[in-house]
């Protein structure tokens, strides 16, 4: 005997133990009623419904595990629905082997609607009937009457004519109301109608409309053990855990559905069976009442007994075959509840282990990076401990941040996403939308690499940029700021006010940026004299040249440190030396003396200041120098000194 035999024989036998069980203890009423067709037909409806909705278990078997309890749903809930169908249509037989007193009573209970839609057609047939024969009997009247009584006979009968077509068309009105009416409404059609109706919207082999060909069955249960199309891989980084955590909890909650389902198809199958399972009651106790009575003589007392017992028994046998299905069903609903309520605690464990794995990852990830901020800040302290030049520590500083930003992005990214594909294909399209947004920022961000190289600037260089003039206070990723100063030569004053410019200017050919050579601080100033012509040529280059190197004697060494500073920093220079030059040329006004001395810039005002007194004393002394009036001493400031960055 196979496993399916005995689950029936183990059904069969839990359902008479329910009909026959605890009989002595009902008391004597009236048998219930049997189930009404409209309440048949609900519950199939219902049924139906329910063995839909179980197609979401497929959508979210997505997991090898999940077979087992998708193929065994599958089956349990194709039984469920032949047993519907199987008690449907018992119902319907029972129904149609009923008194014929008990099914005018049950149309009795069409509703009022129907009822009077069927009397209204009844009606308008009785009064076409009526029209015909009375224009039947005109025209055989018509036939045998005399000349002078035809015309009043055929004006007769083109009015019981028109009065017959307007019958007819009210009645062809109201047919078709109450066939429309018939069609959509449940009470409309006969059960069986129904119930084959409803067959057909579900496959053959479940309602069992017709006989299923042996190999169906085999290809289902092939198809069922298949592994489902949507087998996924196991999560691997953070987001694909999250991911899991949101599936998994979807899932759980669908399963938590179909539950609540069932157990409501549950309720209702309960409200079918319990008034067969009163009336299988009921009979049992009018059975053994009937059979405790003593033996009569009587003949017809025996006869009367024994047509009682026989209609016992086939109400009996009635009841039970429609009751059998319920209670199979049931047990079936029941197998149905616990393997959801399986499932779903496997889907809850699962969902625990997938928790667990989130957090100690994301543990790790908190403590990674706290490893990374930890060696920034040591990496920090070993640079202001060892670097103590101020150009060189900014930009160890800067590859610092920039290191330290990487491995916190890579980290983030590594730990967040399942695979490197992702990755890449993620920063693909985020490189490319970002090149076409931010193509400014970008440039602005290449510029700054730029302006912090070696011939670059930094905080407190004087450089000039589109013809302003300042020191850098700042310089930013996207753009640095200036505090300009006011035309003032050398002695220029801050004006109040910054100036911020984007790194991408140092690409705009129209806009160089100026400053001094790195490790420099000087500027070249020049000074015109003209003197009379009378004056003697030699004379006056001596003197003024003396009086400039005299000038300037205490600022030889600084300059001549510049100096050599600039050839250890400019690999490829010309011969230059920082030291003072004068010039002669003869004018239309006189003698003209062209000076030309470097300066540095913080002591600019004091130099040009020292270098006019020690001209004028060398023009005082004796014989003394005459200047030409237009000739006074005129200082400006060489702006062509300034390397380009």
């Amino acid at each position: 005997m196979d496993l399916a035999s005995s689950r029936r024989l183990v059904i069969l036998a839990t359902a008479l133990a329910v009909c026959l069980g605890n009989s002595a203890a009902v008391s004597q009423t009236s048998p219930e009623t049997a189930p009404k067709g409209v309440g048949i037909v609900e519950y199939l409806t219902q049924t139906i419904s329910w063995y839909r909705g179980t197609a979401v278990e497929q959508q979210i078997s997505n997991e090898p595990t999940d077979v087992t309890f998708l193929n065994e749903n599958r089956r349990t809930s194709s039984e469920v629905v032949r047993l519907a169908f199987d008690f449907a249509r018992q119902a319907e037989k029972n129904e149609s082997v009923k008194p014929k007193e008990e099914q005018t009573q049950g149309r009795a209970n069409v509703p009022s609607q129907n009822q009077r839609l069927i009397q209204a057609v009844t009606k308008a047939d009785q009064q076409v009937e009526q029209s015909q024969s009375e224009l039947q009997s005109l025209r055989q009247k018509m036939a045998s009457a005399p000349e002078r009584k035809r015309p009043a006979l055929e004006s007769l009968i083109a009015e019981t004519q028109s009065e017959l077509a307007f019958r007819q068309a009210r009645r062809d009105a109201l047919r078709d109301i109450l066939q429309f009416t018939a069609g959509t409404s449940i009470g409309g059609a006969d059960l069986r109608t129904q119930i084959e109706e409803l067959a057909r919207s579900v496959p053959a082999s479940l309602s069992g409309a017709g006989e299923t060909s042996p190999e169906q069955p085999k290809t289902e249960q092939t198809l069922a053990g298949m592994p489902p199309p949507g087998s996924r891989q196991q999560a691997s980084g953070i987001w694909g855990l999250v991911a899991e955590l949101f599936r998994l909890s979807r899932k759980a909650h669908t399963l938590g559905q179909q539950i609540q389902s069932t157990d409501h198809l549950m309720l209702a199958a309960k409200q079918l069976r319990d008034p067969l399972v009163t009336s299988l009651r009921s009979l049992i106790q009018s059975g053994d009442q009937l059979a405790n009575q003593p033996p009569s003589a009587d003949p017809s007392v025996v006869t009367q007994q024994k047509k009682q017992m026989d209609a016992l028994t086939a109400q009996f046998k009635q009841t039970s075959s429609g009751l059998l299905p319920l209670r199979k069903q049931t047990l079936l609903l029941n197998l149905y509840k616990t393997t959801l309520t399986n499932w779903r605690d496997a889907v809850q464990y699962e969902s625990h282990d997938v928790l667990r794995s989130f957090l100690i990852r994301l543990g790790l990830l908190v403590l990674i990076i706290a490893a990374i901020f930890a060696v920034g800040a040591a990496w920090r302290r070993a640079i202001f401990r060892y670097v103590h030049e101020t150009r060189r520590r900014y930009q160890f500083l800067l590859f610092r941040k920039i290191v330290i930003w990487v491995a916190l992005g890579a980290v983030i990214a590594f730990t967040l996403a399942a695979e490197l594909g992702s990755i890449a294909t993620f920063a693909g399209l985020l490189t490319a939308g970002v090149a076409v947004a931010l193509q400014n920022v970008i440039l602005s961000v290449a510029g700054y690499f730029f302006l912090i190289g070696k011939y670059g600037i930094r905080v407190g260089d004087r450089v000039q940029i589109a013809g302003v003039t300042g020191e850098v206070v700042d310089i930013g990723i996207v753009r640095f700021h200036l505090l300009e100063l006011g035309s003032g030569g050398t002695d220029a004053q801050p004006s109040g006010r910054v100036v911020a410019f984007s790194n991408s200017v140092v690409f705009q050919p129209a806009s160089s940026v100026f400053k001094q050579i790195p490790g420099t601080s000087f500027v070249w100033h020049e000074m015109s004299l003209t003197f009379s012509p009378e004056g003697n040529y030699r004379t006056i280059q001596e003197r003024i040249t003396t009086a400039v190197d005299t000038a300037l004697k205490d600022h030889r060494e600084e300059m001549e440190q510049q100096r050599r500073h600039m050839e250890q920093t400019l690999n490829s220079i010309s011969t230059i030396e920082l030291r003072p030059r004068t010039r002669l040329h003869l004018t239309a006004l006189g003698i003209e003396v062209w000076v030309r001395f470097p300066v540095g810039l913080q002591t600019a005002a004091d130099i040009d200041d020292r270098v006019l007194h020690e001209i004028y004393a060398a023009i005082d002394r004796e014989p003394k120098l005459k200047l030409v009036e237009s000739g006074m001493p005129t200082l400006r400031t060489d702006i062509s000194t300034p390397t380009p960055a």
